[in-house]
């Protein structure tokens, strides 16, 4: 089959499936589950895949693997990732498929990666004879969750027997229109890992601070030093954050000073090496200022995702390729991000390429972000992401 006649028939199966694709994803997004717990959500994605004819098994507690076999005889595999939890956030959206479960929203739009990674294995069934190989599919949970549901796929073999030779993972974006992709060859997403840090002095009264030991103020201290381990103690051409989003004592009030002040925050880079000195450098400084000023400090680091790499070469091919399919303005360059995402994890073991998904649409009022509990997609991203996934998968098993 011709190059052209590949990318029609792809574009037709997309456009022919969409409807679908996108009761897929109002279902989804109307039942949505947190991370490791999305036990209904395996169960309908299991019996939509079994009535596609595709092989299918549980693995990772609640995620699955299933292969589809190309006809054009044997090859590599090429594996397809989407995750499928869903966020602790109140939907504030009024839509015919708002969820449905009090408190929890899929509003990053693993709703969108599952039902679109759906719409492409029903498109490869259609084109099994025109690729040589299989396309190994993984819908994985708890990617919002610490130890991030990628490593759990990992230690089920989702990357072995046989290995893959690339795999490719999609993620909704909501500053770029539906109708088009974004990558960025290269590092692209920083480590995250999560900071518990309790600093504890002696309690008493406000109006007698120096019967006490305020760990208020050595909390203030200890958070502006912090700072300069970015500032001045980072390379200024390295990234990298550190950022304290909750800080509570224990007690106190007006004129109460407390026993004990606790932050959480994140610290995040795009090197390893540099991120394990982080860590260190980071201990040091929180017991050393806590103990100057009379108190002490306990820091628990949670060890969370490493950087995300795309493969330069197999990421610039993608680049290509999804201009081919779409349309050489709808394939655009991105920045590199300081989020995080447990995907890294599979970029770590093999050519990796993570790429973003368009799904706003201004002029619908379709632009919140991810996280927010008005995100929303303009749902002709799914033909989109369908497709392009499996005109991905095709032409990187025809070498």
């Amino acid at each position: 089959m011709s190059f052209t006649d590949l990318q029609r028939r792809i574009t037709d199966a997309a456009r022919a499936q969409a409807a679908q694709t996108v009761a897929h994803r109002r279902h989804l997004h109307r039942n949505p589950e947190l991370s490791f717990e999305e036990y209904e959500t395996q169960a309908y994605l299991e019996q939509q895949l079994t009535d596609l004819g595709v092989p299918v098994r549980q693995v990772a507690g609640t995620g699955l693997i299933a292969e589809i076999t190309g006809e054009g005889g044997s090859g590599n595999v090429v594996a397809l990732r989407a995750d499928i939890d869903a966020l602790p956030i109140q939907e504030a959206n009024e839509t015919s498929y708002r969820s449905q479960r009090a408190g929890v929203m899929h509003a990053c739009g693993h709703d969108v990666h599952a039902s679109s990674l759906l719409g492409t294995a029903a498109i490869l069934q259609g084109v099994k004879a025109y690729f040589p190989g299989k396309v190994r599919l993984l819908f994985q949970p708890g990617e919002e969750k610490l130890p991030g549901g990628a490593t759990l796929m990992i230690k089920d073999g989702a990357l072995e027997k046989p290995r893959p030779a690339a795999i490719f993972g999609q993620h909704v974006h909501p500053p770029l229109p539906a109708g088009t992709v974004g990558f960025r060859p290269g590092i692209y997403m920083a480590s995250t890992d999560e900071l518990y840090l309790t600093i504890r002095g002696r309690g008493g009264h406000g109006a007698m601070p120096h019967q006490a030991v305020d760990p208020v103020v050595i909390t203030a201290q200890v958070v502006t030093a912090i700072q300069q381990l970015i500032s001045r103690q980072t390379d200024p051409t390295l990234p990298a954050v550190i950022t304290f989003g909750r800080i509570e004592s224990e007690g106190g009030a007006t004129n109460v000073i407390p026993n004990a002040v606790k932050l959480q925050g994140t610290l995040r880079t795009l090197d390893e090496k540099w991120r394990k000195e982080l860590h260190q450098r980071l201990e040091k400084l929180v017991t050393g200022i806590a103990a100057a000023l009379g108190g002490s400090a306990e820091l628990e680091i949670g060890h969370g995702y490493p950087f995300l790499k795309n493969d330069e070469p197999l990421t610039r091919w993608a680049w290509e390729e999804a201009r081919r399919f779409l349309g050489e303005d709808r394939a655009v360059e991105l920045p590199i991000r300081m989020t995080g995402e447990d995907f890294a994890f599979y970029s770590h073991h093999l050519p990796a390429c993570f790429y973003r998904l368009g799904v706003g649409n201004p002029d619908r009022g379709i632009n919140s972000p991810v996280h927010t509990d008005t995100f929303d997609v303009d749902e002709a991203c799914l033909e989109t992401g369908s497709g392009l996934m499996a005109w991905l998968a095709v032409r990187q098993l025809q070498g």
